[in-house]
């Protein structure tokens, strides 16, 4: 089989695991580059030889940054054991290639006083669509009804992004019939369409009620005469569902309005909330099943922005953690 047929077959197995398709696209580039630099080398997909891979790693590192580097060789460390598992080849070229790591970067995580700011931004910030094409007039009833509903969605939005610690993906496929706000709970389709269970606090529900009551209904009723049903918890200003791209576009304005960093995205919330379960005193695996990882590792990486549970441990576990400790 050549690479072409190969990297065709790869990428229909990624559909079928339900990759998503940033991820199928993002492999199709890297390993469509990678196919094609063998194949002008007159190199054999299946048994490249070793210091053709050092030449290709070498001209990657050139003219790419460490982390797309990082991310094509995952692509084809992945390609290869997928052909391994199939049978397509009988060894990895790469295993006994030492290659450069990507580097891991600690999360940005909000203040609890900075996401009260954000919070009492996004009630405030709910003016901009109303000034879209096919929208009232800003001073109209209607605009003011508009904002309004916006506010109470982003609200709602921002609430319950932080209470359950959700994926920006997550919040725009939430749906009505995964939400029990007697109960305090959403069930989500993670990645890999891996279903949970995710909390919500008093004041999520709180606002999702809100929301639902004043707001959503108004959005819904702007979908026209006979608007198609949608089972979307968030809706955007013409009462379809609301995208990941309107996700990030509204709390970014408010993030903006609120004084946050610039690096403050609708991730960073759901750093916050493992970072902040952390500093309380949550064990690990705990947040690592709230947050979905699939690996206990991925979750590791918030202990080292949470100094200050680390430091309280100490304190109660070593015996001698209470005589200064700096000498």
């Amino acid at each position: 089989m050549n690479g072409e047929e190969a990297l065709e077959r790869y990428l229909a197995s990624l559909a079928a695991r339900d990759a998503s398709p940033h991820t199928r696209r993002a492999y199709a580039t890297a390993l469509g580059t990678y196919l094609a630099w063998l194949g002008a080398a007159g190199l054999d997909w299946r048994t490249p030889e070793r210091a053709a891979l050092r030449r290709y790693l070498a001209e990657l590192t050139k003219g790419h940054a460490r982390t797309t580097v990082a991310q094509r060789l995952a692509a084809i460390r992945s390609l290869y054991r997928w052909s391994r598992r199939t049978g397509l080849v009988s060894a990895d070229p790469w295993a006994s290639l030492a290659t450069p790591r990507r580097p891991r970067r600690l999360p940005a995580v909000l203040a609890t006083e900075e996401i009260e700011r954000l919070l009492d931004a996004v009630g405030e910030e709910a003016g901009g669509p109303a000034t879209m094409p096919g929208s009232p007039s800003r001073s109209s009833p209607a605009a003011t009804r508009l904002r309004h509903a916006l506010a109470l969605r982003d609200v709602a939005l921002v609430e319950t992004a932080y209470a359950a610690g959700l994926r920006i993906s997550e919040l725009a496929g939430a749906r009505l019939a995964a939400l029990d706000l007697a109960r305090g709970e959403i069930r989500v389709a993670g990645k890999g369409r891996k279903e949970r269970i995710c909390l919500l606090g008093r004041p999520a529900r709180s606002a999702l009620g809100a929301y639902f009551v004043d707001g959503r209904s108004a959005l819904l009723a702007r979908a026209g005469e006979e608007p198609r049903f949608t089972d979307a918890v968030f809706l955007n200003h013409r009462g379809e569902p609301l995208g990941v791209r309107g996700i990030r576009y509204r709390l970014h304005r408010a993030a903006l309005r609120a004084g946050l960093p610039d690096d403050a995205t609708p991730h960073t919330l759901r750093h916050s909330f493992a970072t902040h379960l952390l500093d309380g005193g949550a064990d690990l695996r705990v947040v690592q099943e709230l947050l979905g990882h699939a690996d206990l590792a991925t979750t590791q990486i918030y202990t080292h922005v949470a100094p200050g549970r680390l430091r309280s441990v100490y304190r109660r576990a070593h015996p001698r953690a209470g005589e200064g400790g700096s000498r």
